[in-house]
């Protein structure tokens, strides 16, 4: 097993790995399912996985700030999660200069009673915390509010947020 991957714990059939440019098709099918669940979808589905697929490809790829862990269980997709380092402005005071963004945070329903979603957040937060990160930020679904607050998150209350128009989600 490769640094990039992680031991399973329910199972032998379980995989979280480091995502790399060959996985942005599959990765941008779970984004789909993610984000069609809320509502209407102004985009159809395979036009948006293209889209989505190549801004995948082009993000793992680079060497940048961008992270992507899959969850695959017998082959197949079960979950992904994303994970960008956001600078800081220089600041003199003794704070870490960088931000962990958590993103697109999805397990399949019938993938979800397998600690899969525990096992990719525990992934995330790693790499994070090695990166010397003030605090991590993250926009929580409604059902998903309860695991984050179990992993430690409050409701912030020094990030303010100017929403602009319904469509940006």
């Amino acid at each position: 097993m490769s640094n990039n991957e992680i031991t399973p714990r329910f199972g032998t059939d379980l995989v979280i790995r480091m995502a790399s440019p060959g996985d942005a098709h599959t990765l941008a099918m779970l984004r789909y399912e993610f984000r069609s669940s809320f509502g209407a979808n102004c985009e159809d589905e395979a036009g948006f996985i293209n889209r989505s697929a190549k801004w995948m490809r082009n993000r793992l790829d680079q060497a940048g700030m961008w992270r992507c862990w899959i969850a695959e269980c017998e082959g197949i997709g079960a979950g992904n999660i994303w994970a960008q380092l956001i600078e800081k402005i220089p600041n003199p005071m003794i704070e870490p200069e960088r931000l962990g963004y958590i993103t697109n945070f999805y397990v399949r329903e019938n993938y979800r009673d397998r600690g899969v979603g525990s096992q990719l957040f525990s992934a995330a937060i790693e790499w994070i915390k090695a990166s010397d990160v003030d605090a991590v930020i993250l926009w929580p679904t409604e059902r998903s509010r309860s695991f984050y607050r179990r992993e430690g998150f409050s409701e912030a209350l020094r990030v303010m947020e100017l929403r602009l128009g319904s469509q940006h989600t």
